[in-house]
């Protein structure tokens, strides 16, 4: 995807941001957001928004309209939304700006515990899901796996992956849920399971930093094991439909995680 920047959208576009923002004095590209075609920080009269855009070519736009409609739901911890522009073709979507960090997934690292306690209460938080509209996980896996062993009224992110984390002084921000699911409260944890064996840590290790999660240690192991498999299966499939150096290492870790499940 060829990404856009300020200058690059049309006039009317920019006049309909700085009309809500009372004008912009800096724009700051974000290199980071695979899907959005504009992602920056923008300094207005008003403060520092975070903008990610689409336009009307994007056939993942889907996302963004996920992610504002969610928004107002979620809990304190997720930047608000704070305006909606839809002008030219264009959906432009102003977050608070929330400087900070992005969590170190590697052995040993300090960042560990705060990312368990973040998916400890981002869990509770949302068991019961909110009253809005959103995929299942028996709807988002079918054909993977059995819908009993995904189904669950717990909102999950299904994409916390480090880039979507920030770690700051006055607590951690989860960005990005363009991609939620209503299922297992653990999920979430075990979707990072996989992200840590990518990291550098083992199976053993990863689940064993997951059983300081209470989602995660209530969950029944045979549904676990059906994920783990469901979850190699599924990127073993994307890696080959569309090759790439994340997708490989997220299916190889995908493949261990399975395997130490099974025992093989």
């Amino acid at each position: 995807m060829t990404r856009r920047y300020w200058h690059d959208l049309p006039p009317a576009v920019r006049a309909a941001i700085e009309q809500r923002v009372g004008g912009v004095a800096g724009v700051r590209p974000v290199a980071t957001g695979s899907v959005s075609d504009l992602v920056a920080v923008l300094d207005t009269r008003d403060g520092q928004y975070f903008c990610k855009a689409v336009d009307g070519d994007n056939p993942l736009g889907w996302m963004h309209r996920n992610e504002a409609r969610l928004n107002s739901y979620l809990p304190d911890r997720v930047p608000r939304l704070r305006w909606r522009i839809e002008q030219d073709g264009w959906l432009l979507l102003g977050f608070d700006h929330v400087p900070g960090r992005h969590p170190d997934l590697g052995v040993g690292s300090r960042d560990l515990p705060t990312i368990s306690a973040t998916l400890t209460a981002v869990a509770d938080e949302l068991t019961p899901g909110p009253p809005v509209r959103v995929q299942p996980a028996t709807e988002r896996w079918a054909g993977w796996i059995e819908p009993e062993m995904v189904d669950g009224q717990t909102l999950a992110h299904t994409d916390v992956s480090p880039r979507n984390v920030l770690l700051r002084c006055e607590g951690v921000a989860v960005v990005d849920w363009s991609m939620p699911c209503r299922g297992a409260a653990w999920v979430d944890t075990a979707l990072m399971v996989i992200r840590l064996i990518r990291a550098g840590h083992t199976a053993s290790q990863a689940e064993a930093w997951a059983g300081a999660i209470p989602a995660w240690a209530a969950a029944r192991p045979e549904a676990l094991d059906a994920f783990a498999a469901a979850i190699a299966a599924l990127t073993r499939v994307r890696h080959q439909q569309s090759p790439a150096r994340h997708r490989a290492e997220l299916a190889a870790a995908a493949a261990h995680w399975s395997a130490h499940r099974t025992g093989s």
